[in-house]
């Protein structure tokens, strides 16, 4: 039986794969600047249970972005970004995350899944162990690619504020 799952710490912006209780690898992260919430059209990351409802962009090179949820066909650079300052670039993969309670992170105003919520990719120029996002969790390209490599749709994320919940 597989026991693998996620465990994000929004406290220490640490992303845990787990196998169990063994530790896999263990990630930083950059959730959302304004802190952590549920709510729709409030830029913060939702917590709770999540599962991994699907992996986009399987074997894309590592600058490779996105924009909803496909490629363009553009490879980030320094002036790519200089063109289209406005971007809340998206790369290399996309992990996209359902909630799996009713109420708190799915349906309604609060569902995940319909917030676009994602573990993704971003430029290496962008900080981590630092909240800045628009309520995604991002990871260095590099590491994504380890991580999505190593897990499987379906497989659950729980999103905590602490080391208790």
């Amino acid at each position: 039986m597989n026991t693998r799952h996620i465990q994000i710490n929004l406290s220490e912006q640490q992303l845990t794969l787990l196998d169990g209780v063994t530790v896999i690898n263990s990630y930083p992260i950059s959730s959302a600047l304004k802190g952590a919430g549920e709510q729709e059209g409030s830029g913060c990351t939702p917590r709770g249970l999540h599962r991994i409802r699907i992996k986009i962009g399987a074997g894309q090179p590592e600058n490779m972005v996105f924009v909803g949820r496909r490629v363009t066909g553009e490879i980030y650079s320094p002036e790519l970004a200089a063109d289209h300052p406005e971007r809340d670039w998206v790369l290399c993969r996309i992990l996209w995350l359902t909630g799996l309670e009713s109420g708190r992170n799915r349906g309604g105003r609060v569902d995940s899944l319909r917030r676009y919520i994602y573990i993704h990719g971003c430029p290496d120029s962008e900080p981590m162990s630092v909240p800045l996002s628009h309520g995604c969790i991002r990871m260095r390209n590099q590491d994504l690619i380890l991580l999505f490599e190593q897990v499987k749709a379906g497989m659950q994320v729980d999103i905590r504020e602490g080391v208790d919940g």
